[in-house]
């Protein structure tokens, strides 16, 4: 665990020359160990970055604050997304990593659609795990064929797989390369979302960048 960067986090450096970097980013209730297990799962060996939301429910650690089940404190997801960007900048000069693909579940899922649409540079990619859309008024950004992988749940009771195929549309419109698998399970995850992102990942490993330019 690192505490001297804005987010408690926790880094893994890489241990293969060819993993792209992952940034992992937790559901509600989980913690910066949370998905480091699923991140060297999907791509051993990658350089993992996973902060720790600073909003808590119920003492329960997110990264934004919501009004109820599915429903945003938008301007607070605005503002936290700019945080979390910025202290993804801060960790790849400290680390030297290339920009990260996002690996994110749920709540993590959705900071991180919400940073493609307010920081459209920051990320090289993105697998949004049961991920909904985001604002309801996003700016319209240029994703210019940035890779995105999104997996939903037919049976999600939380995210309709309606709501996630128009995120998808949204990010296909501002130019991202969107793949969407809606799968026959519910809201958690699965040995099958698991060996959809691996599948994923490895074909962008070739043609990402995995180290910081010097």
């Amino acid at each position: 665990m690192s505490n001297n960067l804005s987010f408690i986090h926790r880094f893994e450096p890489r241990s293969r020359p060819d993993g792209p970097p992952l940034l992992l980013l937790h559901g509600t209730g989980g913690d910066e160990s949370d998905l480091l297990p699923l991140g060297k799962n999907i791509s051993p060996g990658s350089p993992l970055l996973s902060p720790r939301g600073k909003v808590l429910e119920g003492g329960m650690p997110r990264f934004f604050r919501r009004m109820a089940e599915g429903v945003f404190d938008e301007d607070d997801l605005r503002r936290r997304a700019n945080d979390l960007a910025d202290f993804v900048e801060e960790a790849r000069k400290q680390y030297g990593i290339a920009a990260p693909i996002a690996l994110g579940y749920s709540n993590g899922a959705n900071i991180a659609a919400a940073m493609l649409l307010l920081r459209p540079n920051l990320l090289a990619g993105a697998i949004l795990l049961r991920a909904m859309v985001p604002l309801k008024e996003a700016p319209k950004t240029n994703l210019a064929g940035k890779p995105i992988l999104i997996l939903s749940g037919q049976f999600d009771p939380i995210i309709p797989s309606s709501n996630s195929s128009r995120l998808a549309a949204m990010l296909a419109d501002d130019g991202a390369r969107v793949r969407q698998n809606t799968l026959p399970v519910g809201h958690g995850l699965t040995q099958a979302d698991v060996d959809l992102a691996r599948k994923w990942i490895h074909e962008q490993a070739a043609v990402l960048p995995t180290e910081a330019p010097r």
